[in-house]
Parts: structure tokens; C-alpha cells; sequence
């Protein structure tokens, strides 16, 4: 008997790429949405906050994982346009173009609906990704596996070295209680003063995108394993062994550089590439080793398939809301008034949030059924 309709282009799918990625993946984005789309915003769960500074809580979880899920799907879909004979050069171009284009959409996110020049913020999300994604790609392209990890662990000791004891003008070295005197923050204002997200801080700067880089080489290295001869069980096994590792390893190198996501520390950065490989692990032998659950996770697979395009509709349509006025108050506040008065405070705000996630989810869901898959 054939399958239905509605599961052969899923399974189709399948076939060319793992189950296990797209789920992953869209599980990622939908928590993403969810905790940029937070209703009530002084009163959230704690976990759907970033950390204040030291610490983490859930959603610090979500952009590592994206840059680690970045190096998994570049380290296989490299391959297979190798195997089809596409050379390096042609694969650096193709990386090249994807690049630009995701640092563009990052910068109209940001700047949308206004498009104010004079104050046009350059690092953001999608600009970092897009940074991580061509120079991951290029040492992908032009380095041995062995090599990756030299560069790893490099980029992870120099950025912890320089943070620690490069001495930053008027304050001195090492000061990373908060981001005034810190190393990241004077590179920032010395090379972007005034493009920055508030006039003298921005998470995603130019230094910490090195420890950034790591995330992403951690997880074309994870690739490279999915890639192996060996029996899904057994890189399942491998996977979680070496998530474990680096969570521990994270948790030691806290002792001397706190976890940040601010800083994007060197301890942050094995911490949330070890949560994510052992979550992957998981969805990896659930989903492709074992076969099972993907009745279950399909709607987290559709929105994988889509992502960047979700996250674009879904930042762009969160600001249109917070724009339109009527009677003075911005559309979205004035939604969430109306729509969510059951539970007050918190609750509120989550059911707002997993309600504009159920909206982006209605957009993936149509955009899947038409086959409609946006390639950046």
C-alpha cells in the first residue's frame, strides 16, 4: 500500500537528508520564535530570558545551536555536491553568494520598517551565521579533519587568552563582570561606534564571533561522524560520548572563564556545542537509527525544512505588529490584551508566544504542502 499524500514528500525527503536535522533544526526555530515573541515582556519565565550576564538558561541555547546545526548540514551537503564533481572554487562562490545573502536579510530584519542608515546595526544574528557559515565553509573546503580540530581548539584558547589578559585602554586586562571594559566591547566601539545594538554594546561583535566560529567547526566535526562507515547505533553512541565530553569540558573551563553568551565564552561555547550534540543525538537515534517517532515530530521537520524564510516572516511580522499603531498603543500589545486574559502575568505571555509560533507553523505547513522550499 502506498503511503498517504500528505507523508510523501517528507519521506521523499528523508531519503536525500536526515529526518533527524530538519527536526532538530525546527525544533530550534520554533523555540526561537518563541522566546523573541514573549507577549507580556516584564513579566516572562525566566528560561524564556537570556541570561543577564553569567549563566545560562534555555533560550542561550538557541543561536549556538543554530551555528552548530550550520556546520552539520554544510559538512554533509558538501559532500554530496562533491561527489556530483563540484570543486572547491565552485563551492567557496556558492558559499560566498549564500553568505552575502544571509548578512543582507540580517541587515533588513534589524533595520525593517524604518531602514534608518545613520544608525544601521552590522552585527546581528543572521550576520554572524552568515560569517561562521563562509569562513566554517572555507576551512571545511581547504583543511583536514585533524586540522579542524587544531583551529577548534585555537580559536577557543587565543579568544580565551586575549579576554583574559589583553590589556583594554583605561580599564586594564581582563574585566568581564559586565561588558563596559571589556575586550569585546573596546574592539567594537573602536571599529563600529554608532552601528552597534545600543550605543556601546552588541552581543554579537567582531571578537566573539572567533569563539562563534568554534561552534560552528564543532559542528561540521559532529558532520564528519554522520558521514562515517559506522552503524547509526554506533555514531549515535559516539555522538552522545562526545556531547557528554564536551559539557564536562564546558563546566571546567567555567572555573576560570565564566559561561556567557554575551562573550560567547570559550566555556559557553563547549558547553552549548555538547547540549547540542547530545539533543541531535538523540532526535538522530530516534528518528534515523531506530525509525521511529517521526509521525510525532513531523511539524518540527516542516519547519526545518524553511527556516531562515520562518525566522525572516517571523521577525519581520513581529515588528510590523509592534509598528502599527491603533489608538496609540502598538497592535501587538493591544492583541495580547485582548487575546490572552485567562491566566495573567507569565501564562499569558507564554500562550502569546505559542501562539504566534502556531501562526509561523500555519505559514511552514503551506509553504511545505506547496513544495515551496526557499534556498538562501
Amino acid at each position: 500500500m502506498s503511503a498517504p499524500a500528505t507523508e510523501r514528500p517528507l519521506r521523499s525527503a528523508a531519503a536525500t537528508r536526515l529526518v533527524s536535522l530538519d527536526v532538530f533544526r525546527g525544533a530550534t526555530m520554533a523555540l526561537m520564535i518563541l522566546v523573541n515573541t514573549a507577549g507580556g515582556w516584564p513579566q516572562v519565565f525566566s528560561q524564556l530570558r537570556h541570561a543577564s550576564w553569567n549563566g545560562w538558561t534555555l533560550t542561550d541555547t538557541v543561536f549556538p545551536s543554530f551555528l552548530w546545526i550550520t556546520g552539520v548540514a554544510m559538512t554533509l551537503s558538501f559532500a554530496r555536491r562533491r561527489e556530483r564533481g563540484g570543486g572547491r572554487g565552485q563551492l567557496l562562490v556558492h558559499t560566498l553568494r549564500r553568505a552575502a545573502v544571509l548578512f543582507v536579510l540580517g541587515l533588513i530584519v534589524y533595520e525593517y520598517p524604518y531602514f534608518d542608515l545613520k544608525h544601521l546595526r552590522m552585527p546581528g544574528v543572521l550576520q554572524r551565521i552568515a560569517v561562521c557559515y563562509f569562513l566554517g565553509a572555507t576551512l571545511f573546503l581547504y583543511c583536514s579533519r585533524r586540522a579542524l580540530v587544531w583551529w577548534t581548539t585555537g580559536l577557543l584558547a587565543v579568544y580565551w587568552l586575549l579576554v583574559k589578559v589583553a590589556p583594554v585602554p583605561g580599564y586594564g586586562a581582563g574585566i568581564l563582570n559586565s561588558p563596559e571594559g571589556s575586550l569585546p566591547q573596546y574592539l567594537d566601539l573602536l571599529t563600529m561606534r554608532g552601528f552597534l545594538m545600543s550605543p556601546r554594546w552588541d552581543p554579537e561583535g567582531i571578537l566573539s564571533t572567533l569563539p562563534a566560529l568554534a561552534s560552528t567547526l564543532l559542528g561540521i566535526l559532529a558532520g564528519y561522524l554522520l558521514r562515517s562507515k559506522r552503524e547509526p547505533v554506533e555514531k549515535a553512541a559516539w555522538l552522545f560520548t562526545a556531547g557528554n565530553t564536551l559539557i564536562v569540558a564546558g563546566a571546567v573551563v567555567n572555573i576560570w572563564l565564566p559561561i556567557n553568551k554575551n562573550l560567547w565564552s570559550s566555556s559557553f561555547t563547549l558547553l552549548m556545542a555538547g547540549i547540542s550534540t547530545c539533543a541531535f543525538a538523540f532526535c538522530y537515534w530516534l528518528l534515523d537509527a531506530q525509525g521511529r517517532g517521526r509521525s510525532l515530530t513531523r511539524p518540527f521537520a516542516i519547519f526545518g525544512m524553511n527556516a531562515i524564510a520562518i525566522y525572516v516572516i517571523a521577525e519581520l511580522g513581529d515588528t510590523t505588529l509592534a509598528v502599527i499603531k491603533v489608538g496609540g498603543v502598538s497592535l501587538n500589545r493591544v492583541l495580547f490584551a485582548q487575546y490572552t486574559a485567562a491566566f495573567g502575568g507569565k501564562f499569558d505571555s507564554l500562550l502569546w508566544g505559542v501562539s504566534f509560533d502556531a501562526v509561523m507553523f500555519a505559514i511552514a505547513w503551506v509553504m511545505y504542502r506547496r513544495k515551496w522550499f526557499i534556498k538562501v
